[in-house]
């Protein structure tokens, strides 16, 4: 079933909903009434920043207003949707699990399928994922609450608390809220379990995250600033592993992004000055180390990222063509960076060039963003905010982003 109500629609009812009128709501969130009106109209598109400025000036979560969680076709897709139940009652029962019909397999085999989890988690890819997290995570609980060695019950919880990582993000990504976040009380339980002080701070990092996108700034700040704190108590940073330094990266770009959130322009490129110099101190190459994606191809994306969302699309723009390679126009991610990483950035692009008049390369981005991570695209509510912008700009909209539309799940006009 195709989604025709846009975020302007959705932003229309929750205000009527609060009996605000415009000019209440632009008094609530520092702008002007004509500016809601062109939010509500579609003329103007939402930054994510204003849109969770909104849902809390109106009192509803952001999904409120992004429509979230989508359903509908194409059915591979839809697919992931149906594993959200199993997922929740795992979830819930966590030290009380059901009974295994059968032995859980051995610890090894288990660890390698998280591995394959993680990797999936990593490219977007969670159509092929949901339905492998059930079981490994049914069985790694088992292994965990009976182990009798020490070494494989901490083991038993490292990779249970990677496992739920990935709840955590399927379930933010496709829209169930409610769920990801009980995944990340069970990412902090299962961390703390196993003993690892980095997965543990990975653990704060997602907290943080999820406070951000709440639109909790001030909380997600201290709480980063908190898990720096702790960081460098337990490496001070003449010994830092590479493992640590990938974390502590981490930290510093979601606190660059906070800065961005708040109209920080200053300390947002301070953040990412810094995140510069500790990539340089672990050899300036992008990494997975401890599953953070760090290195100089993130902490550009996430520089290109804050531009947009301060809404300066012209200088995102303009130094995506200063870091052009030679007979380039515009810098894209390396083939190597991760699906999740990629396609949000060429998600952002295409919002900045919608926003600059360039509808046919703002469509281009959106298309790059399906080929290399087509689930996190299609339930990604830039991507339908921009695709009915898109739509409804177009008198007559080509076959191409008409298909595009509609696998997106919105109607043509």
């Amino acid at each position: 079933m195709s989604e025709s109500l846009t975020l302007g629609d959705r932003l229309r009812v929750a205000r009527r909903t609060r009996k605000l009128s415009a000019a209440q709501l632009a008094t609530k969130v520092a702008i002007s009434p004509s500016y809601v009106q062109k939010l509500e109209s579609g003329a103007r598109k939402a930054t994510p920043s204003l849109v969770a400025a909104l849902a809390n000036a109106l009192h509803f979560g952001p999904e409120v207003l992004t429509g979230q969680p989508y359903y509908g076709e194409p059915e591979a897709e839809d697919a992931v949707h149906a594993v959200i139940p199993e997922l929740r009652r795992l979830l819930l029962c966590y030290d009380t699990p059901d009974e295994l019909e059968i032995a859980p397999r051995p610890l090894p085999v288990l660890a390698s399928e998280v591995d394959q989890v993680a990797a999936l988690r990593r490219d977007a890819r969670y159509a092929p994922m949901g339905p492998l997290l059930p079981p490994i995570i049914a069985e790694l609980t088992h292994v965990a609450l009976s182990a009798h060695d020490d070494r494989d019950q901490r083991q038993a919880f490292w990779h249970l608390a990677r496992a739920y990582r990935a709840v955590n993000s399927l379930a933010h990504k496709m829209g169930h809220h409610d769920l990801s976040n009980t995944a990340l009380e069970r990412v902090r339980w299962a961390a703390n379990e196993s003993g690892d002080p980095l997965l543990q701070i990975t653990a704060g990092y997602l907290v943080a995250g999820a406070m951000l996108r709440q639109g909790a700034y001030a909380p997600a700040r201290r709480k980063l600033l908190a898990l720096r704190a702790e960081l460098e108590r337990m490496q001070p940073e003449s010994s830092f592993t590479d493992d640590a330094l990938a974390v502590d990266g981490a930290l510093l770009l979601k606190l660059a992004v906070i800065a961005a959130r708040q109209n920080n322009p200053d300390g947002a490129s301070a953040y990412l000055r810094e995140a510069e110099e500790v990539a340089q101190m672990a050899g300036n190459r992008d990494s997975l180390a401890h599953e953070m994606s760090f290195g100089p191809t993130n902490i550009r994306i996430h520089g290109i990222h804050a531009l947009i969302d301060m809404g300066d699309a012209d200088q995102a723009l303009a130094r995506l063509a200063e870091w052009a390679p030679s007979g380039g126009t515009e810098w894209t991610p390396p083939a190597t960076t991760v699906g999740e990483r990629s396609s949000h950035h060429h998600i952002d692009v295409a919002s900045a060039k919608l926003t600059l008049g360039d509808r046919a390369g703002a469509f281009k981005e959106l298309r790059r963003a399906r080929k290399i991570a087509p689930n996190h695209t299609r339930f990604h509510p830039s991507v339908r905010e921009t695709t009915s912008a898109l739509l409804r700009l177009e008198t007559h909209p080509s076959n191409e982003l008409s298909a595009f539309g509609n696998w997106a799940g919105i109607t043509t006009p």
